[in-house]
């Protein structure tokens, strides 16, 4: 953009009603104008349009002025009409700043508002991407560090009780074609061993296994064998009867099948066992799953394990494994999990997403996620709440 060109910025707000958009450009028609950038947001019936055009002659601001003003007052809308010189249009996109709550309240924004604007950086653009279950808007935001931002912001969020996430901006998030996520406590509520361990009447048994893992007293591996061996002798039934118990997290159905309408490849990875993961693949028509295998003879759980073990460092390559089938870079897959065995897998994704996750997840991940919606992982891939609609329109067609 050269320095002689001439800049009008028209902003109309209002009521809307159809036709504002076509009459106005119609009315801008007649001069040799450039459309430099259009932004328009319909709130509760209440519109506001704004148009930036350049000129690199010598318009006739009068009549630009005044066929913009009758064409408001046409339509019962206010006009405002600014305009400069050689000003170049704002940087935009770089960054997307996602932020989820439940209430969402105006504090929240405020906070994060200020911290945006305390880095130096600015907000081009806001959107809501949703209003329910959660309430989600989406910042566009210019001249930031994304690391740095990241932080800041997570602190704010944390002190006001919503979810953040910042991201590169442009056409990397449209990119994203796998997603992988983890089984336990994030796909589905609950622990499938914890379950099984109240059948085999060793729960508070493995609940110390499991503690004793989770404060870094025993690797992974050692305490999945651990526990498992208290499962020794348990019929293969109760296996049958805590998979017909178990329920998706809410959401879930919702999160594979638009993610499906949108061309993703789908898969699970599982610290848990292929007796429950099979089942989840038929039901849901994943594409891809790993999980441990619980030995069984003579119609009872032998204690061990059959196969490779699917942990920490399994998660990730199970990752990886699953992108090279489906022919997907790992800059455009997403992984789900919340526990630390997960960590690997999420470092190792182009998304790495915290569900509902102990805090060193959370630290590690890109995003967090703290409401108990599974579907919320499509807003931070640019989804809103009516994208997720009009897959599940198209799904009952």
């Amino acid at each position: 953009m050269n320095a002689a060109q001439t800049t009008v910025l028209v902003t109309l707000t209002g009521r809307d009603r159809p036709g504002v958009t076509s009459r106005l450009f119609s009315a801008l028609a007649g001069y040799e104008l450039t459309v430099l950038d259009i932004e328009q947001v319909v709130i509760r019936g209440r519109l506001v349009l704004g148009v930036l055009l350049a000129s690199d002659g010598d318009p006739d601001l009068t009549a630009i002025h005044r066929a913009v003003r009758s064409i408001a007052a046409d339509l019962g809308l206010d006009a405002e009409i600014t305009t400069g010189w050689g000003e170049p249009p704002g940087r935009r996109g770089h960054l997307h700043v996602t932020v989820l709550g439940s209430p969402l309240r105006p504090g929240a924004v405020a906070a994060i508002a200020r911290r945006i604007a305390a880095s130096g950086a600015n907000i081009d653009r806001i959107d809501r991407l949703a209003d329910r279950p959660v309430t989600c808007i989406e910042l566009d935001v210019s001249g930031a560090d994304p690391d740095a931002l990241r932080a800041a912001l997570t602190r704010e969020a944390a002190d006001h009780g919503v979810d953040v996430a910042v991201q590169r901006g442009g056409l990397h998030r449209r990119a994203m074609r796998l997603i992988v996520m983890d089984v336990d406590s994030t796909l589905i509520a609950g622990e499938v061993i914890d379950l099984l361990a109240a059948r085999a009447g060793c729960a508070d048994q493995v609940a110390k296994v499991t503690a004793a893992a989770m404060h870094g007293e025993k690797d992974f591996t050692g305490s999945l064998r651990e526990r498992v061996a208290l499962l020794a002798g348990l019929d293969v039934a109760a296996v049958e009867d805590v998979r017909s118990e178990l329920r998706l997290a809410p959401g879930a159905r919702t999160l594979i099948r638009t993610l499906r309408w949108l061309g993703f490849r789908c898969g699970i990875v599982s610290g848990g066992f292929t007796q429950i993961t099979d089942a989840l693949v038929a039901e849901l028509g994943l594409d891809y799953a790993a999980a441990n295998t619980l030995e069984v003879s003579g119609g009872k759980l032998t204690g061990r394990l059959s196969g490779p073990i699917i942990d920490r460092a399994g998660k990730a390559e199970a990752l990886r494994r699953f992108a090279a089938q489906a022919g997907v870079p790992l800059s455009q897959t997403v992984a789900v999990g919340d526990g630390a065995n997960d960590l690997d897998m999420i470092a190792t994704a182009g998304l790495g997403v915290a569900f509902n996750a102990r805090q060193v997840v959370r630290e590690a991940a890109d995003a967090s996620v703290t409401v108990p919606y599974l579907d919320t992982v499509l807003h931070l891939l640019g989804v809103s709440r009516a994208d997720i609609e009009a897959a599940g329109d198209r799904d009952q067609q």
